[in-house]
């Protein structure tokens, strides 16, 4: 614990100063860009001077305001006007960060801010002559989020860089290139990624030292020196210090996400705890400094991160490190994706830590991590356990071995609501048959199955032709396999291959089959025929809403014991099964999840009315959640049995989302109740809680006017936002959950 620190002055000053700086900067965001439905990347606005404002199109369709830089442009090698391949991509990410700002605080000990993401240059996202027609009829009549295009969502190992500096690592491409001259493209776009970012590091370095100059306040002085002779060394040389780690870390996670959105560090407090006792040892460093360089490094990106958990060897990781992270999130309270290891062997202090400051700080950090669960989930796939412990917390829900794994976790989903309605409209047309409760499941299941298949073959055709589009080029740089053998981890350059499929709408789904089953199949108040014609006109007229009421007022997924508890089950036990009985046709295991993300809404709006009462366009339910309002006593209990029930238990987590009132923490052993809250949930098989402490009544206030509580923050799915930052359909969902619950 951190009883013994005494705060120091000067350092809460500048991280006051700092997060007070952050505000301003995510103000001025809201007011260029609008709504950011997403993490809060630390992402800092160019100067006027350098910044245009456009309009542009994510991966998904959507039109986004975007910010590039003025003046830039991309070089294509393609007909279509975009740029494939790795040397054009390298080509590429080299002339933008020759031409990004640079940025210094003289309150950070850390330099650099990513001002642009690459991303937006990437017109059209996909080459047009790489065709998957074959694939597309069947993914749009399935509404499939099938991963063709995915970026990043695996995990490097930051202890390659650690260790071998960006001057090593460019000696470890020209090593490799001269055993591997068949890949000259690919080792031209690594290379142009490192010597981009030497001369971006160079030229920080040069302005820290040239802001130095005219700095008055000595300490501010003596900071701006070391962050410029820190940076000269880091330009070749790996980290020797605490500070110097923290900063080289810094520059690959902004690097990794101006590149393609990437935003894991893994298990920092591992990673660090070398440079913390070495410096400790050579009194250079002490508690409070430490804890000044993580904020800083905080700041920079909402990085996923994990403290505790096992080792290798199956020993308790949680060491001083750990705590330190936790206290520097503390001191910001700002967004964050920290996630604590709950277990039955990791320290028992570090959640109770955790709980703590999540309760004074009414925020959304940490999250808590049932690694033991996930642990064993992912052995159950053939692996040994050793090597299932090394897997690290790496995004919303989802882990992966640093540098050794390719996943595209938290990318491919599959809606069941869709399934479900796919499947009631074809059993209708069957006349063969009587309609029931039970056919509609078989023809669900099926479904189900060949839904999975057809991600599969999508995945095949991914790892295909991913590279010669857009290659992993920074994170290809800290994976084990990719330099040496010339291939992108897309591609076969890393050891394992263990592709995520995530399953949405489970409640959604569940209570629609439970509310056939009561009112069609067994008492007849509806005809099959009838509920049709409800679904398709949206439960209009008067008769419709009374049939919805009557649908929708049958015990839902969570209330216990129910007919809907059952086939939430059932749906989660026939998904598993159909992820895992088989690979893809080109041989890689799939991994079952139970996820959403924040597609609720996007989900929702290509779906008719379903028959749990849902009008045709609302948001599908939450990940594995129960609806809000599955009970009305709301039991954290009840919901806790319920989503460990439906675990896929592979190695992936299905997240329960449990919100919170602050008061909690007043009442008498109020904590400890929450506390034994968790500790049951990964009893019962639960692999992660994403938690919210919110005031009600503030986050009403903030809805209507959201500039009354411009730093509130909120865990909206397994991401961390300001609220003020989120779009109204955003904001409405949480409230939404906040009032049913």
């Amino acid at each position: 614990m951190l009883a013994d620190i005494t705060v120091d002055v000067s350092y809460q000053q500048r991280l006051d100063a700092l997060r007070a700086t952050k505000m301003a900067q995510t103000q001025e965001k809201w007011q260029v860009v609008g709504a950011m439905d997403h993490d809060d990347w630390a992402l800092v606005l160019p100067p006027p001077e350098y910044r245009e404002v456009v309009q542009t199109i994510s991966g998904s369709g959507v039109p986004i305001t975007d910010v590039i830089l003025r003046g830039f442009e991309i070089e294509s090698n393609h007909p279509s006007g975009g740029f494939f391949g790795p040397r054009a991509c390298g080509r590429n990410f080299r002339r933008l960060m020759d031409a990004h700002p640079v940025y210094i605080d003289p309150n950070s000990s850390l330099a650099g801010a990513y001002m642009v993401n690459f991303m937006s240059y990437r017109k059209p996202h996909w080459n047009p002559e790489l065709s998957y027609a074959h694939l597309e009829p069947e993914q749009r009549y399935y509404q499939l989020a099938a991963g063709i295009g995915g970026a990043q969502h695996f995990c490097h190992d930051l202890q390659i860089g650690f260790e071998l500096g960006w001057g090593g690592i460019l000696q470890h491409i020209e090593t490799y290139r001269a055993s591997n001259p068949e890949a000259a493209a690919f080792y031209d776009g690594l290379e142009d990624v490192v010597l981009g970012l030497q001369g971006w590091i160079a030229r920080h370095a040069d302005a820290a030292a040239e802001r130095a100059q005219s700095e008055a306040d000595p300490l501010l002085r003596r900071n701006l020196d070391e962050t410029a002779e820190i940076n000269r060394r880091l330009v070749s040389e790996p980290p020797q210090t605490f500070r110097e780690a923290c900063q080289w870390a810094c520059w690959f996670q902004m690097a990794a996400r101006m590149y393609n959105g990437s935003g894991a560090l893994g298990r920092l407090d591992m990673l660090l705890l070398p440079f913390y006792e070495r410096d400790l040892a050579a009194g250079v460093l002490d508690d409070e400094e430490a804890i000044y360089h993580l904020a800083c490094l905080l700041l920079r990106d909402t990085a996923y991160i994990q403290l505790g958990g096992p080792d290798e060897t199956g020993r308790d990781a949680t060491n001083r490190v750990s705590y330190l992270s936790l206290e520097a999130a503390h001191r910001l309270n700002i967004p964050a994706n920290i996630g604590v290891c709950v277990g039955e062997s990791t320290d028992p202090g570090l959640l109770e830590r955790g709980m703590e400051i999540i309760f004074a700080d009414k925020n959304a950090t940490p999250k808590f991590l049932g690694v033991d669960n996930t642990v064993r989930g992912f052995a159950r796939n053939g692996y040994p356990v050793e090597l299932a412990r090394t897997r690290a917390y790496a995004g919303c829900h989802w882990s992966a071995i640093p540098g050794r794994e390719y996943t595209l976790n938290d990318i491919p989903k599959v809606n069941f609501a869709v399934l479900f309605d796919v499947a009631l409209r074809e059993m209708m047309a069957d006349t063969s048959h009587e309609p029931s409760v039970e056919m509609l499941w078989q023809d669900f299941e099926n479904h189900l199955a060949r839904a999975v298949w057809v991600l599969a073959e999508g995945f095949d055709f991914h790892i295909e032709h991913m590279h010669e589009v857009f290659p992993e080029l920074v994170l290809d740089l800290l994976c084990y396999g990719p330099i040496e053998r010339g291939l992108d981890a897309s591609h076969g350059g890393v050891e394992f291959y263990n592709l995520c499929v995530d399953g949405a709408a489970l409640a959604t789904t569940a209570d629609s089959f439970a509310a056939v089953e009561r009112r069609v199949d067994e008492e007849g108040r509806l005809s099959w025929a009838e509920l049709v014609h409800h679904l398709d006109a949206d439960w209009a007229g008067p008769d419709g809403e009374r049939a919805r009421l009557m649908m929708r007022h049958v015990p839902h997924f969570g209330s216990g014991g129910s007919r809907a508890d059952f086939w939430a089950e059932r749906i989660a036990t026939a998904f598993t099964r159909c992820v895992t009985q088989a690979p893809t046709p080109a041989g890689y295991r799939m991994l079952p999840g139970l996820f959403s993300w924040a597609l609720i809404l996007a989900l929702g709006r290509g779906l008719g009315a379903t028959p749990n009462g849902r009008h045709a366009g609302d948001p599908i339910s939450h990940g594995p959640n129960p609806d809000p309002g599955f009970r009305k006593d709301g039991a954290p209990t009840a919901l806790a049995t319920a989503v460990a029930a439906v675990q896929p238990g592979y190695g992936n987590a299905a997240p329960m989302q449990l919100d919170l009132d602050p008061g909690l923490s007043s009442e008498a052993e109020g904590l400890e109740r929450v506390t034994a809250l968790v500790r049951g949930h990964f009893a019962l098989g639960g692999t992660q809680i994403n938690l919210n402490v919110l005031d009600k009544a503030q986050v009403l206030e903030a809805h209507a006017d959201p500039t009354r509580y411009p730093d509130l923050v909120v865990r909206v799915t397994g991401f961390s936002a300001y609220f003020a930052s989120l779009s109204p359909e955003f904001r409405q969902m949480i409230v939404d959950r906040l009032i049913a619950e």
